[in-house]
Protein backbone atom coordinates (compact mmCIF):
# COMPACT_ATOMS: atom_id res chain seq x y z
CA UNK A 1 0.00 0.00 0.00
CA UNK A 2 1.37 3.40 -1.05
CA UNK A 3 0.18 6.37 0.96
CA UNK A 4 0.34 9.64 -0.97
CA UNK A 5 1.03 12.59 1.33
CA UNK A 6 1.71 16.31 1.15
CA UNK A 7 4.60 16.83 3.55
CA UNK A 8 6.62 19.67 2.02
CA UNK A 9 6.08 22.80 -0.04
CA UNK A 10 7.52 20.87 -3.01
CA UNK A 11 4.80 18.23 -2.53
CA UNK A 12 2.20 20.98 -2.30
CA UNK A 13 3.47 22.69 -5.45
CA UNK A 14 3.15 19.44 -7.37
CA UNK A 15 -0.35 18.81 -6.03
CA UNK A 16 -1.48 22.37 -6.76
CA UNK A 17 -0.10 22.09 -10.28
CA UNK A 18 -2.19 18.97 -10.79
CA UNK A 19 -5.50 20.55 -9.76
CA UNK A 20 -4.70 23.80 -11.60
CA UNK A 21 -4.27 21.83 -14.81
CA UNK A 22 -7.77 20.45 -14.31
CA UNK A 23 -9.53 23.58 -13.03
CA UNK A 24 -8.55 26.96 -14.61
CA UNK A 25 -10.16 28.87 -11.72
CA UNK A 26 -7.52 27.44 -9.41
CA UNK A 27 -4.77 28.66 -11.70
CA UNK A 28 -6.30 32.15 -11.70
CA UNK A 29 -6.28 32.01 -7.91
CA UNK A 30 -2.62 30.94 -7.73
CA UNK A 31 -1.68 33.70 -10.18
CA UNK A 32 -3.08 36.26 -7.72
CA UNK A 33 -2.23 34.90 -4.27
CA UNK A 34 0.42 32.25 -4.92
CA UNK A 35 0.67 28.86 -3.27
CA UNK A 36 -1.52 28.24 -0.22
CA UNK A 37 0.00 27.46 3.19
CA UNK A 38 1.09 23.89 3.84
CA UNK A 39 -1.33 23.64 6.81
CA UNK A 40 0.45 20.77 8.56
CA UNK A 41 -0.04 20.10 12.25
CA UNK A 42 1.38 17.62 14.74
CA UNK A 43 -0.04 14.10 14.48
CA UNK A 44 -1.09 12.11 17.52
CA UNK A 45 -3.17 12.77 20.60
CA UNK A 46 -2.33 16.45 20.99
CA UNK A 47 -3.17 17.10 17.36
CA UNK A 48 -6.55 15.42 17.72
CA UNK A 49 -7.34 17.39 20.88
CA UNK A 50 -6.48 20.55 18.97
CA UNK A 51 -8.99 19.69 16.26
CA UNK A 52 -11.70 19.05 18.86
CA UNK A 53 -10.90 22.43 20.40
CA UNK A 54 -11.25 24.19 17.04
CA UNK A 55 -14.34 22.39 15.72
CA UNK A 56 -17.54 24.40 15.27
CA UNK A 57 -16.09 27.74 16.44
CA UNK A 58 -14.17 30.52 14.72
CA UNK A 59 -10.38 30.60 14.62
CA UNK A 60 -10.47 33.85 16.59
CA UNK A 61 -12.46 32.21 19.37
CA UNK A 62 -10.51 28.93 19.32
CA UNK A 63 -6.95 30.29 19.53
CA UNK A 64 -7.08 31.63 23.12
CA UNK A 65 -8.90 28.48 24.28
CA UNK A 66 -6.22 26.30 22.71
CA UNK A 67 -3.49 28.39 24.34
CA UNK A 68 -5.05 27.70 27.74
CA UNK A 69 -5.41 23.99 26.95
CA UNK A 70 -1.72 23.80 26.00
CA UNK A 71 -0.72 25.58 29.19
CA UNK A 72 -2.93 23.41 31.40
CA UNK A 73 -2.20 20.02 29.82
CA UNK A 74 1.32 20.64 28.55
CA UNK A 75 2.34 16.97 28.45
CA UNK A 76 -1.00 15.84 26.91
CA UNK A 77 -1.08 12.53 28.74
CA UNK A 78 -4.38 10.70 27.96
CA UNK A 79 -4.56 9.09 31.40
CA UNK A 80 -3.98 12.36 33.23
CA UNK A 81 -6.50 14.17 31.05
CA UNK A 82 -9.10 11.47 31.59
CA UNK A 83 -8.62 11.81 35.36
CA UNK A 84 -8.82 15.61 35.32
CA UNK A 85 -12.11 17.10 36.59
CA UNK A 86 -14.50 18.84 34.22
CA UNK A 87 -13.74 22.14 35.95
CA UNK A 88 -10.15 22.01 34.69
CA UNK A 89 -11.36 21.71 31.11
CA UNK A 90 -14.08 24.33 31.58
CA UNK A 91 -11.54 26.80 32.92
CA UNK A 92 -9.79 26.60 29.55
CA UNK A 93 -13.02 27.60 27.81
CA UNK A 94 -13.98 24.16 26.50
CA UNK A 95 -17.69 23.42 26.14
CA UNK A 96 -19.35 20.32 27.58
CA UNK A 97 -19.54 18.55 24.17
CA UNK A 98 -15.83 19.21 23.57
CA UNK A 99 -14.94 17.93 27.05
CA UNK A 100 -16.99 14.80 26.38
CA UNK A 101 -15.26 14.26 23.02
CA UNK A 102 -11.79 14.62 24.56
CA UNK A 103 -12.72 12.21 27.32
CA UNK A 104 -14.01 9.73 24.73
CA UNK A 105 -10.68 9.88 22.86
CA UNK A 106 -8.80 9.41 26.14
CA UNK A 107 -10.97 6.41 26.97
CA UNK A 108 -10.32 4.78 23.58
CA UNK A 109 -6.57 5.30 23.94
CA UNK A 110 -6.35 4.20 27.57
CA UNK A 111 -8.42 1.07 26.91
CA UNK A 112 -6.36 0.10 23.88
CA UNK A 113 -9.16 0.70 21.37
CA UNK A 114 -7.22 3.44 19.59
CA UNK A 115 -3.54 3.73 18.73
CA UNK A 116 -2.92 6.94 16.83
CA UNK A 117 0.65 5.84 16.13
CA UNK A 118 -0.45 2.60 14.45
CA UNK A 119 -3.21 4.47 12.65
CA UNK A 120 -0.65 6.59 10.81
CA UNK A 121 0.12 3.65 8.52
CA UNK A 122 -3.54 2.86 7.78
CA UNK A 123 -5.59 3.72 4.72
CA UNK A 124 -7.67 6.90 4.72
CA UNK A 125 -10.98 5.07 4.99
CA UNK A 126 -9.81 2.99 7.95
CA UNK A 127 -8.62 6.09 9.80
CA UNK A 128 -11.84 7.93 9.00
CA UNK A 129 -14.02 5.04 10.20
CA UNK A 130 -12.08 4.53 13.42
CA UNK A 131 -12.04 8.21 14.35
CA UNK A 132 -15.72 8.78 13.58
CA UNK A 133 -16.62 5.75 15.72
CA UNK A 134 -15.59 7.86 18.73
CA UNK A 135 -18.46 9.92 20.12
CA UNK A 136 -17.87 13.59 19.41
CA UNK A 137 -15.57 13.02 16.42
CA UNK A 138 -17.53 13.78 13.25
CA UNK A 139 -16.59 13.63 9.56
CA UNK A 140 -15.08 17.14 9.53
CA UNK A 141 -12.77 16.39 12.45
CA UNK A 142 -11.65 13.07 10.98
CA UNK A 143 -11.06 14.59 7.55
CA UNK A 144 -9.12 17.51 9.00
CA UNK A 145 -6.92 15.12 10.99
CA UNK A 146 -6.19 13.18 7.80
CA UNK A 147 -5.42 16.34 5.82
CA UNK A 148 -3.54 18.52 8.29
CA UNK A 149 -2.06 16.08 10.80
CA UNK A 150 -1.28 13.13 8.54
CA UNK A 151 -0.83 15.08 5.31
CA UNK A 152 -2.98 12.78 3.21
CA UNK A 153 -3.27 14.12 -0.32
CA UNK A 154 -6.81 13.17 -1.31
CA UNK A 155 -8.87 14.32 1.66
CA UNK A 156 -11.54 16.98 1.17
CA UNK A 157 -13.63 18.22 4.15
CA UNK A 158 -16.71 18.89 2.03
CA UNK A 159 -18.80 19.79 5.09
CA UNK A 160 -16.55 22.75 5.89
CA UNK A 161 -18.58 25.98 5.62
CA UNK A 162 -15.58 28.05 4.53
CA UNK A 163 -14.89 25.63 1.66
CA UNK A 164 -18.53 25.76 0.62
CA UNK A 165 -18.61 29.57 0.67
CA UNK A 166 -15.30 29.79 -1.16
CA UNK A 167 -16.55 27.42 -3.87
CA UNK A 168 -19.69 29.55 -4.28
CA UNK A 169 -17.61 32.70 -4.80
CA UNK A 170 -14.82 31.23 -6.91
CA UNK A 171 -17.10 29.36 -9.28
CA UNK A 172 -19.86 31.98 -9.43
CA UNK A 173 -22.57 29.78 -7.96
CA UNK A 174 -25.93 31.32 -7.02
CA UNK A 175 -26.05 29.57 -3.66
CA UNK A 176 -23.54 27.94 -1.36
CA UNK A 177 -23.18 24.26 -2.36
CA UNK A 178 -24.25 21.61 0.09
CA UNK A 179 -21.73 19.14 1.43
CA UNK A 180 -23.01 16.53 -1.03
CA UNK A 181 -22.79 18.94 -3.98
CA UNK A 182 -19.27 20.02 -3.07
CA UNK A 183 -18.19 16.41 -2.60
CA UNK A 184 -19.38 15.65 -6.14
CA UNK A 185 -17.73 18.78 -7.56
CA UNK A 186 -14.39 17.75 -6.04
CA UNK A 187 -14.26 14.32 -7.70
CA UNK A 188 -12.27 15.52 -10.77
CA UNK A 189 -9.57 16.92 -8.45
CA UNK A 190 -8.48 13.43 -7.32
CA UNK A 191 -5.91 12.35 -6.18
CA UNK A 192 -5.00 15.80 -4.82
CA UNK A 193 -8.28 17.05 -3.39
CA UNK A 194 -6.40 18.18 -0.26
CA UNK A 195 -4.56 20.69 -2.44
CA UNK A 196 -7.90 21.95 -3.76
CA UNK A 197 -9.11 22.35 -0.17
CA UNK A 198 -6.02 24.39 0.69
CA UNK A 199 -6.61 26.61 -2.33
CA UNK A 200 -10.24 27.18 -1.41
CA UNK A 201 -9.35 28.02 2.19
CA UNK A 202 -6.78 30.52 0.96
CA UNK A 203 -9.36 32.00 -1.39
CA UNK A 204 -11.84 32.35 1.47
CA UNK A 205 -9.28 34.18 3.61
CA UNK A 206 -8.22 36.42 0.72
CA UNK A 207 -11.78 37.43 -0.23
CA UNK A 208 -13.79 37.25 2.98
CA UNK A 209 -11.20 38.25 5.57
CA UNK A 210 -8.65 40.34 3.68
CA UNK A 211 -11.08 42.02 1.26
CA UNK A 212 -9.25 40.86 -1.87
CA UNK A 213 -10.69 40.14 -5.32
CA UNK A 214 -9.92 37.49 -7.90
Amino acid sequence: MTLRTIDTMADLQQAVGHVCAIEPKFQQLVDVIGLPPLRREEAGFKGLVRIITFQLISLQAAKPIWARVEETFNDFDPQAMQNAPDETFSACGLSRPKIAAIRAVCDHINNGKLSLTKLEAAEDSQIFNQLTSIKGIGPWSAQLYLLANLGRSDVFPYGDVALQESAKLLFGLETRPTAKQLQKQAIPWKPYRAAAARLLWSHYKFVKLDGGQI
